[in-house]
């Protein structure tokens, strides 16, 4: 087997091409942080850059919307305080009554039991037929929470569905009125 050698002009060739290469890439590292080259955004980066910062802002201002309402609620606090303890009399004169401290609260819904919620319900479709939606507006429940207790009031018997109408009304069974009748008897009896 014969190996050809190629001839040593091509071997210089290849050896300096090679160095030239390394130079080249050496002198691009080397002048790369220099160059001030212009970034290219993609617009819809920018846009999307911009939408979050928007939501940022609306975020901002909602925090301090709400630390102010907290500042001014406990303004409020503090100057009822201050205006009973104005009003509280002198340790000479003890005949009159003392004041009762009220603290201002946030107003909360009451928290309403099941049966509280069904006797409620119940006694609002007395008098006349009602959708579920107007049903929840009325107890100020969920609408999930207001479909499943309609779908059991109507699976005990206690109410009526209409299917001709969309939405459905309900409307109270005499088992309904029962029930009511029943409750009323026992709150007259405990009164």
């Amino acid at each position: 087997m014969l190996v050809e050698i190629p001839e040593p002009e091509i071997i210089l060739g290849i050896v300096v091409a090679f160095f030239i290469g390394i130079l080249v890439l050496y002198t691009i590292y080397k002048i790369k942080p220099s160059i001030k080259r212009r970034e290219n955004f993609d617009v819809s980066s920018y846009d999307r850059l911009e939408f979050y910062e928007r939501q940022l802002i609306d975020m901002k201002i909602r925090l301090d919307s709400l630390q102010i309402e907290s500042e001014v609620v406990k303004s409020n606090e503090i100057n009822d305080f201050s205006r009973d303890i104005e009003k509280i009399p002198n340790t000479d004169d003890y005949s009159a009554p003392k004041l009762k401290r009220h603290y201002s609260k946030p107003q909360q819904t009451p928290i309403i039991d099941h049966y509280n919620t069904v006797d409620f319900v119940l006694g609002l479709i007395t008098d006349k037929s009602m959708t579920s939606r107007d049903i929840q507006n009325a107890s100020q429940r969920s609408r999930e929470h207001t479909s499943r207790l309609m779908k059991k009031l109507y699976k005990d018997g206690y109410v009526e569905r209409d299917i001709k109408t969309k939405p459905f009304t309900y409307s109270i069974t005499e088992k309904g009125k029962a029930k009511l009748g029943i409750l009323d008897y026992l709150q007259n009896a405990t009164a």
